[in-house]
């Protein structure tokens, strides 16, 4: 729809009305705050629930891999053959054994319920990261270290350097009864992946020494995977599961997480249909300032088809004057919605200030931070359905202006 000068040049002077017309700007102008909000709302929710998933996502598979496979019983006894089966699939990545247990810690009188992993020497470098005191170079086997997650060294009040104690309650039979296990470890490093319960929890060492404390000789408790990618691990690990079928159990990061990632999806879908009715809200807005304008611009538009404009000339004029309106509003939610991204951080503090409440309580959210991931095909998506509102919205004023009769208005002046 290309418009003439003269069709520009009125359109232009009907979207910055006169003095007498202040009631009509102000309409149009909350119209187009409406349509910014809207819009704006729409780029920050949908942006911050991709960021929830993308980063539980990223944590989660940086520290269990895309999938685990575990024997039935919790020890595989043949691992060293399925670990090599594991690694000869195409599309793995990565395969490491694994050792995973809940035990008990204990320092200067606290206990904590805690998960000992033990993890292969490249997986504790790969936590190198992820440190925030001290080092996993210390974390060899033998050496009695262990790297502990930032929130369980605050729950137990424990500093780098001090010795935790780790209890293993199934441990060795006596005359007297089953005696628990009692390990000293050495802090070497406190870590923070950024998921509170991980860092609430995790207690990593070398695998050798989780075998010592757990007693289970040379086995171990499952082999993490890491694919190519974690969207078709499924497809990838099917055949792994048909030949150990009887042996072991794989699951995948949807299936160890299922319950915490079909909320978020089920959440967002619903925050996008919620919220498109605030954009549906907006162009109803612009559909009454339209109405409001035609209405009080009729003996004009009856004079312009006396002058020879034609009714397909008023329909552009009043389409180009909504539609302008939202692509403005719009273009603006999106710039609003970028902002608010991208100081997302200080305006949680800011209302957490003003208001005395914690917003964001990392044992409630599961992350320590409000995370944001802009996808752009949503974007596009969103911009394009307030374009398209806008546009359609239009139509009933414009065709209405369109098909007003010079006769009729002007036979009384």
């Amino acid at each position: 729809m290309i418009l003439t000068p003269f069709e520009w040049t009125i359109a232009k002077r009907y979207m910055l009305p006169g003095r007498g017309e202040a009631f009509i700007a102000l309409v149009a102008g909350i119209s187009l705050a409406a349509v910014m909000l809207g819009v704006a709302a729409l780029v920050i929710v949908m942006s911050v629930m991709n960021g929830f998933r993308g980063e539980l996502l990223d944590k989660i598979v940086g520290l269990n891999g895309h999938a685990i496979i575990q024997a039935y019983g919790g020890r595989l006894e043949n691992w060293e053959q399925i670990l090599a089966e594991v690694r000869r699939t195409p599309g793995v990545v990565r395969a490491s054994p694994l050792i995973e247990q809940p035990l008990l810690a204990t320092y200067n009188g606290r206990v904590e319920a805690v998960l000992a992993r033990g993890n292969t020497q490249e997986d504790i470098r790969r936590l190198g990261d992820k440190v925030i005191a001290g080092s996993v170079d210390p974390l060899v086997p033998g050496a009695g270290e262990v790297a502990i997650g930032a929130r369980l060294a605050e729950n137990l009040g424990a500093r780098l350097g001090e010795t935790i104690t780790i209890i293993n309650p199934q441990g060795r039979s006596t005359p007297f009864g089953t005696v628990p296990r009692q390990v000293g470890y050495r802090v070497a490093a406190i870590f923070e992946i950024g998921i509170y319960d991980y860092d609430e929890g995790f207690v990593v060492m070398p695998i050798p020494d989780a075998q010592t404390l757990l007693l289970t000789g040379d086995t171990i408790g499952m082999i993490e995977v890491k694919t190519e990618d974690p969207e078709t691990v499924n497809e990838t690990l099917a055949p792994l599961k048909a030949k150990l079928g009887g042996q072991a159990v794989v699951q995948d990061w949807r299936t160890i997480n299922a319950s915490l990632f079909e909320a978020l999806a089920v959440e967002r879908v619903a925050m996008f249909v919620v919220l498109s009715l605030i954009v549906l809200v907006a162009v109803f807005n612009i559909l009454s300032s339209l109405i409001m304008l035609v209405r009080a611009k009729t003996r004009d538009i009856a004079i312009l088809r006396t002058m020879g404009a034609t009714r397909a000339s008023l329909l552009k004029i009043f389409v180009t004057i909504g539609f302008v309106i939202g692509a403005l509003g719009t273009v603006a939610g999106l710039i609003l919605g970028a902002i608010f991204l991208f100081f997302r951080q200080s305006v949680v503090r800011g209302i957490e200030l003003v208001t005395g409440q914690n917003l964001w309580d990392p044992s409630i959210r599961f992350l320590t931070e409000l995370p944001s991931r802009s996808d752009p095909v949503e974007i596009t998506v969103i911009a394009v359905m307030a374009l398209v509102l806008s546009f359609l919205f239009t139509l009933y004023p414009a065709f209405k202006a369109a098909s007003t009769d010079p006769v009729q208005v002007l036979r009384y002046e």
